[in-house]
């Protein structure tokens, strides 16, 4: 039980020999640590209540006879990316067919081209929802092992210096200076080591949701063709 409160002592007592790069290094990785943790946390979430969101829309869209003639609750649940995608190829749909009627061009090719044209936009747009916060995160991994080594570097050329204008030297007046120095590299490997795993994590879900979103999308396209052939 005690091993724990030792060690968390020892680490104070390290950082607080770190100069004061050493330490501005060590707490802006802690901060690091912390909103990346929100944000990995966060992300899961987001992305596992949209996949629920979007199977219960699809499931709701395969219980209906037709989608040309749906009401418009149906267009207005826009948190929803496959309504999102829906809303925007119905809204498509309906303005081709108007203005085709307008200009004696209406066709059934004429209305499907702005459908698909609606859901390549629709799809982009949701794909850029997704993947938001993930480049965050990959500057987090790639970033916090090089700002540990900065602050490693620096904290190991202050021991050598301050060794260096004393007469005598030896391994038990480098050592504090040194050990202070490591504690950059250590926080770094604690903040990056987490946050590759769930970045890694939270691209395979994000890859999954995108192929789920273009399934989808095209599904929807063909359906749509079908009931205005």
């Amino acid at each position: 039980m005690l091993a724990p409160f030792f060690a968390t002592t020892n680490l104070f007592e390290v950082f607080l020999r770190c100069d004061v790069v050493g330490q501005v290094i060590t707490v802006g990785l802690a901060v690091f640590s912390i909103i990346a943790w929100a944000v990995m946390i966060g992300k899961r979430n987001d992305l596992a209540q949209l996949r629920q969101l979007n199977h219960m829309f699809e499931q709701k869209l395969k219980e209906q006879r037709t989608l040309l003639d749906l009401p418009e609750s149906f267009h207005t649940s826009r948190a929803i990316p496959y309504a999102d995608l829906f809303a925007d190829a119905m809204d498509a749909y309906a303005r081709a067919a108007a203005i085709g009627q307008a200009r004696g061009t209406d066709t059934s090719r004429y209305r499907l081209e702005h459908t698909e044209n609606a859901l390549q936009r629709a799809l982009a747009r949701q794909i850029l929802r997704y993947e938001s916060s993930m480049v965050f995160l990959a500057s987090i991994v790639s970033g916090a092992p090089f700002l540990g080594l900065l602050g490693t570097v620096w904290g190991v050329m202050e021991a050598f210096s301050a060794v260096s204008v004393q007469q005598t030297a030896s391994i038990q007046t480098l050592a504090p200076g040194v050990s202070a120095a490591l504690l950059t590299t250590i926080s770094g490997l604690v903040v990056a080591i987490p946050s590759v795993f769930g970045y890694n994590y939270l691209f395979a879900s994000t890859k999954r949701l995108i192929t789920e979103l273009e399934n989808f999308a095209s599904s929807l396209a063909d359906r749509i063709e079908l009931e205005s052939s």
